[in-house]
């Protein structure tokens, strides 16, 4: 058909192989741990032989840079997904921003590690990779400004209260609702400090 682009196959073929490689990542990270993963349980689930792996990832390093990165795009994605049932009151916004990332997390524990732990000790997330968490922060931010949050020690505080009730449910009661149970009134707590009420909605 004329005016139709060609479509460039070997590069779409090599980004569904890539695509297909950090899923089976992900699925040995599942199934074994984070830590765990190694080239030759990828290769295995994806049908390839190890070496070959080489051809689209330079180390194991750059396949967790690709998982990093993915990680992070699915959050991004479902934050976009998550916004059309956000609250109008600033405090149940909040508590509501608090819900979205806790159930992410808990939902999948070597993702989680490799988000927001420093689980790989010599693994450090490249810039492409760690872009998009860097967007979900701005947009956090954005968030949390149209409630009258702004001051950096107060973004700081929320997140470091919602990844320690992360932490505590995923180390002390996995799969129950122990610590889940109490993000509400921990976020209560947080926006009793910094002086919100449900009085103040969204501009």
């Amino acid at each position: 058909m004329l005016g139709k682009p060609n479509r460039d196959r070997k590069t779409e073929r090599r980004s569904e192989t890539r695509r297909e490689i950090v899923d089976a990542a992900w699925q040995v990270a599942r199934d074994k741990g984070l830590a765990q993963v190694t080239l030759r349980d990828v290769a295995d689930a994806v049908g390839m032989r190890p070496p070959s792996l080489y051809t689209h990832f330079a180390s194991k390093n750059a396949i967790y840079d690709a998982m990093f990165g993915d990680a992070w795009t699915q959050y991004l994605e479902h934050t976009k997904t998550a916004e059309a049932g956000e609250p109008g009151t600033s405090r149940a916004a909040m508590r509501y921003y608090a819900r979205v990332f806790f159930d992410f997390a808990v939902a999948f524990p070597a993702r989680h590690q490799l988000m927001n732990l420093r689980t790989l000790p010599d693994f450090t997330p490249s810039p492409q990779a760690y872009a998009p968490s860097m967007a979900v922060m701005q947009d956090f931010v954005a968030r949390m400004a149209r409630h009258g949050v702004h001051r950096q020690d107060d973004i700081d505080l929320f997140v470091a209260i919602v990844s320690g009730m992360i932490d505590a449910q995923l180390a002390n009661d996995p799969g129950g609702t122990r610590w889940s149970a109490l993000l509400d009134r921990a976020i209560d707590m947080f926006a009793d400090n910094v002086g919100i009420t449900d009085e103040r909605s969204r501009p």
